[in-house]
């Protein structure tokens, strides 16, 4: 039986826009758990390079654009500085469903890393949502829950308790997986527990 994939990641990460854009062609259960990388990063005793090293950004750049251009997915960056990861995280954690969770999240990597959206607010969220067709009218209320709010806080101490230190970050079971480049690497994984 194949263990489902567990996709931890955070909005302002661009190679998790790129991850999440391919995750549908995988053949495997998708649990989203949306956190807090900085302060993952944080917990594990990570830092964030391509933030602190400017050669490391710079290089960073073009790559994003060679991935998207490889994933055939638009990449016009809104100001992921002024955006607020978090709130878009617990969005997702709002959701009714699992097939909401997942519009969600597509809609709002979409705003930020295709649309050159800045999300600032949950108000700006919520009007992400409503152009991208989601019915976005009671989800407000929820994102900023205390209820919603914990369960941030939990996926980001879970995701450091068990190795997490980025974004994005796949774990099957136990395997880990970091970064979009490793999807071949979870593509035969996949197809091997298939076998089992």
């Amino acid at each position: 039986m194949t263990s489902p994939l567990e996709f931890f990641f955070d909005f302002r990460s661009p190679y998790s826009y790129l991850a999440y854009s391919q995750l549908h062609e995988l053949n495997a259960e998708i649990v989203l758990r949306p956190m807090s990388v900085l302060k993952v990063m944080d917990a594990v005793g990570n830092v964030p390079t391509t933030l602190v090293c400017a050669v490391k950004g710079r290089y960073a750049r073009a790559d994003l654009v060679r991935w998207a251009q490889r994933y055939q997915v638009p990449l016009n960056p809104g100001d992921m500085k002024r955006t607020d990861g978090e709130a878009c995280s617990r969005a997702v954690l709002a959701a009714d469903s699992v097939e909401q969770a997942a519009a969600i999240t597509g809609a709002l990597f979409r705003a930020c890393w295709g649309e050159g959206k800045s999300l600032t607010s949950v108000a700006d969220i919520l009007s992400a949502l409503t152009e991208a067709g989601i019915d976005a009218t009671t989800l407000g209320a929820r994102i900023d829950d205390p209820a919603t709010v914990a369960a941030l806080e939990a996926n980001t101490k879970e995701a450091a308790a068990r190795g997490v230190f980025g974004s994005p970050t796949i774990l099957i079971g136990e395997t880990m997986f970091f970064g979009n480049d490793r999807l071949d690497f979870v593509r035969e994984h996949l197809a091997l527990q298939e076998t089992k």
